[in-house]
Parts: structure tokens; sequence; C-alpha cells
């Protein structure tokens, strides 16, 4: 099967950058297909899928594909969209916080 390249949202190497500014690893899976979110994300006592989609964007070239549609209503663990550095801090603390009542 033909294997096209993996479309990048403008905003991956932004958000990628600075994630691993604070420390936090970073994954990098948008090369993946078949809907696989665009990185695996993690810090102490979590891990975490985000699909990107640029913020700036209108609306509708910020929905997902189908085959990323697909992925997300399949997958059992935690995935999550983010559109910003803002979204990614958001989430960032979302998921230190689930990771300390893990402990």
């Amino acid at each position: 099967m033909t294997r096209f390249a993996a479309r990048v949202d403008d905003n991956q190497g932004e958000i990628v950058k600075f994630l691993r500014s604070i420390g936090v690893s970073v994954q990098i899976l948008s090369g993946v297909g078949h809907g696989c979110p665009d990185l695996l994300i993690g810090v102490p006592g979590a891990n975490d899928l985000w699909e990107l989609k640029d913020g700036k964007k209108v609306a509708s070239a910020r929905k997902l594909t189908t085959h990323e549609f697909e992925w997300h209503q399949r997958w059992r663990g935690p995935v999550c969209i983010v559109r910003s550095i803002e979204e990614a801090e958001e989430r960032l603390k979302w998921i230190r916080e689930r990771a300390l009542k893990n402990e």
C-alpha cells in the first residue's frame, strides 16, 4: 500500500519545543498515520496522547479526519486534541493532577 507523507500541523514544532523546554518527554507519532495521534507525551507518573490541530486555522480545517475520528473512538486510554500552547499547559495541569491522585 502506498503511504503519502503525513501532514504536520503548523504549530507542532512550537508545541514540541515548548514541552521539551519544560522537561516533558515527547515522542512524535505524526508519521505513523492511520489516525494515530501526533504526540505521545510523558510526565512523571503519566503518559498522554495528543492530536494537534492548529488553533489559528478556521474551524473546518481543525476537524478530525475520518481516520483520526475512528482512532479516537476505538482508543480506550486518554487522548485529547490540543490547539495551542495554552491548551497544552491546561492539559499538562490535568495530567499532573491525575498522576498525583494515582500515587
